[in-house]
Parts: structure tokens; sequence; C-alpha cells
């Protein structure tokens, strides 16, 4: 297991690390340890298929949901400046395929916070988010998935390690760095990154976090593709399938 120095160590593109003194640590708040309360359970209520909004996301239930199956939940997670329809329309057909159920949370301001300041309001409001899932849909807690792309995929990876209780799978697409505050379970992790990606350098971030992720004890599937900063239509398919067959 990774100690907190090596957790730490992980935020490798972005300076965001942050010390604190243990007395710090216990006055946190749950949220501002990255951490999520809401769990698969029974539904007291049928949800609808199709697209809806919860809060300020987006789920989409396949016309193949049906209420009486657990069914895999992918979050997605946007990038810098995005918006959850963006990754939504990029997931969608791959998860239809596997009858999965996605849902795509908006960050409170223009990228996650802790990207901004610190671990907090996002965390809030997904969990908030995941409870109302949770209470309308029947959900396979072997398959609930965080994805992310970029800014996403950096904040995938540290609420996936911190929630590896929650979040059986990681799916990275170009990530920039990885700050979890502590561990929980060992979530399987997909890294994605594109060799020509100028804006988060692939030296600098996947090939310095994979190698760490493993040693730390995480079973990483690892694609680089010939490419910018992108997700590229066969790595997301990939990425899918492998989620679903496990």
């Amino acid at each position: 297991m990774l100690s907190r120095r090596q957790l730490l160590a992980l935020s490798t593109a972005a300076g965001l690390a942050r010390c604190a003194s243990p007395g710090e640590r216990e006055r946190e708040s749950p949220s501002a340890a990255g951490r999520i309360d809401a769990r698969p359970s029974s539904p007291a209520t049928a949800g609808a298929r199709g697209s809806r909004r919860i809060g300020s996301g987006t789920l989409y239930v396949p016309e193949s949901y049906d209420p009486r199956r657990a069914a895999p939940l992918i979050v997605v997670l946007h990038g810098a400046g995005g918006a959850p329809e963006g990754m939504m329309r990029l997931m969608r057909p791959h998860a239809e395929r596997a009858g999965a159920i996605v849902f795509g949370p908006k960050s409170t301001g223009a990228t996650w916070d802790l990207i901004q300041s610190a671990l907090g309001p996002d965390v809030e409001r997904l969990d908030e988010a995941l409870e109302e899932v949770f209470s309308r849909y029947l959900i396979d807690p072997e398959r609930i998935a965080v994805s992310g792309f970029s800014d996403g995929a950096s904040y995938a990876l540290t609420i996936g390690i911190a929630n590896g209780d929650l979040f059986t799978h990681i799916l990275a697409f170009s990530p920039g760095f990885l700050n979890a505050p502590a561990q929980h379970g060992m979530p399987r992790v997909y890294v994605s990154h594109g060799t020509a990606d100028r804006v988060l350098p692939i030296d600098r971030c996947s090939r310095v976090l994979v190698p760490r992720l493993q040693s730390a004890g995480y079973q990483v599937i690892y694609r680089e593709f010939d490419g910018p900063h992108t997700v590229p239509p066969d790595v997301a398919t990939e990425a899918i399938d492998w989620f679903a067959s496990r």
C-alpha cells in the first residue's frame, strides 16, 4: 500500500500536494477527505429509463435496464471548462452496449474542487447525486466505475483511490496527477495517454503515475496511443469492455 508520503508524491503534473498535521486531518469533514458515503441499496422506487437531470448532472439509463437485475454504473467526469454532456456523448454508446447506467456530474467551478483549492464541494455534490441514483436504480456493487478525461481523469484517480470500497474500477483518460488523501479498497485501474499530448505531457504524467500505482499493488491496464490530448473511440471501447467483463 502507498504511504501518505507516497500518495502525495503522485501529484506529478501539478503542485497540488498539501501536507497537514494529524490534528488538522482529524478535524476535516468526510468530503474534505474525499469520502463518499452513498452505497447501492434496494431502490424504494423504480426510476425511468432514458436521460434525466440529477442536480446539475445528467443521468442516462439504457432501454435495456431491467429493475429486477443489478446494472453496472459508470460515473464520467469532464475535463477543465467542460460539461457532462461531452463525456456523456463519448461514453454513452459504449455503456449502452454494456447495459451500464451512466452519470455525468458537473463540477461546482470551471474544474473540480481539488484542482481549484481542496476537496469538498464536488465530493458533497457527487455524494448527494449518487444517493439519489442508488435510491431509484438497482446497481451492481461489483461494477461501479469512476472515469474521466484530463482534469476529470486526475479527479477520478483521486476519488477512486479514496473510495475504492465503493468504486471497483477507475478509467482515467490522459490524467495529470493523483492526490488521494487516503486509500480505501483496491479498485482496478485503466489508464490511457497520447504520446503527443502537449497539455499533460505523458513523460511527466502517466509514465510516472502508472509505475507507482503498479508498485503499490494496483492492477493497472495501461494504453499509450499515437495522438494528442484526447480519447480515441477505440480506447473508450476497450476501457468499457474491460470494465464490463470484470
